[in-house]
């Protein structure tokens, strides 16, 4: 790109910002580099900055695209352009800001983060013979229901012994061990119940016959009536199960750290692998919208082609030289 020698209406933007508005250094530094930039590529199509239009502004964005800038980059980009021709605007030197409608590349969604099956299974039978009883035995619980059944950790956070009217007007569910579901009430307070595997039955049966051990006699009276609980009996926070998921997982061995999310996403990933059942995925996840849910077809398909790369003769065949 041909320099473009300072422009005088730039220098007084920057001396505006830096006054009045008194910004850091470096976001000062970061506006002055962007508007460098985009005093360039007004340079490029020998035109003043005042004197561009949102199709230059678009062309702008779609150069920036084309170079690998991300789409997150070129939205901070627009954002500082903005702000001067928002300026120049309020000092009557243009009837219109450029950049007003333009926006960003949408950048595509990350793959949310799935155990492999292996790594799952073996959290899941995780047992640490050497740790408090009553802890592992709720932590267990804890990780077949979020891997078990898939639930988010405020559906897990808010479910309760048993079910109640109060838990009904709050919204919180309950788990019905002798039928094997789990009541859980989701985004927007919409219910729907899920299938309870007999490993989480098992573990959450080994839970239930501890729980209350640590409040008997007068501690009673301050154990909660939530299903999962800490050590002084109240109910167990997300916080808190964001941290002994992420312990767990390293005293398992896992490289990664496990969040409460990664294994709902495992949940829904290997269901899918198995059963190829999008629908049912859907219900499980309790998910309103099934694009919501097609995000683990891409998962799959990831799944199928490392499969295929790694035992397909085809593709393991080496080109010849």
């Amino acid at each position: 790109m041909p320099e473009a020698p300072p422009d005088p209406h730039v220098l007084r933007y920057l001396e505006h910002v830096r006054v009045e508005k008194r910004l850091a250094a470096r976001t000062l530094t970061l506006y002055t580099l962007d508007l460098q930039r985009l005093a360039q590529f007004a340079a490029g199509v020998n035109l003043p900055l005042l004197q561009l239009t949102s199709a230059h502004i678009r062309r702008f964005v779609a150069q920036m695209h084309s170079a690998g800038r991300s789409g997150r980059g070129i939205a901070l980009v627009l954002s500082g352009w903005r702000g001067f021709f928002t300026w120049a605007g309020r000092q009557g030197l243009i009837a219109h800001n450029p950049v007003q409608d333009v926006r960003a590349p949408k950048a595509p969604k990350p793959l949310p983060k799935a155990l492999g099956v292996d790594d799952a299974v073996r959290l899941a039978e995780y047992d640490n013979t050497g740790g408090d009883p009553w802890l592992e035995a709720r932590d267990a619980a804890l990780v077949e229901l979020l891997y078990g059944c898939g639930l988010r950790v405020g559906e897990v956070v808010g479910l309760d012994v048993a079910p109640s009217a109060d838990a009904q007007r709050q919204g919180r569910g309950w788990v019905d061990l002798q039928a094997g579901e789990a009541h859980v009430f989701g985004k927007g307070s919409k219910r729907r119940s899920v299938p309870v595997g007999r490993a989480a039955v098992a573990a959450l049966q080994a839970w239930l016959a501890l729980r209350a051990v640590p409040f008997g006699g007068a501690g009673a009276a301050r154990l909660d009536v939530a299903l999962f609980v800490g050590q002084r009996g109240a109910r167990l926070t997300a916080q808190s199960i964001w941290l002994r998921l992420r312990q767990r997982s390293q005293q398992a061995g896992l490289t990664t750290p496990v969040h409460p999310h990664m294994l709902r996403h495992s949940f829904a990933s290997h269901v899918l692998q198995s059963s190829g059942d999008l629908r049912a995925v859907q219900e499980l996840l309790g998910h309103a919208n099934i694009t919501t849910t097609q995000v683990y077809t891409r998962l799959d398909f990831q799944h199928l082609a490392r499969v295929y790369d790694a035992a397909h003769p085809r593709a393991r065949k080496k080109p010849a030289d």
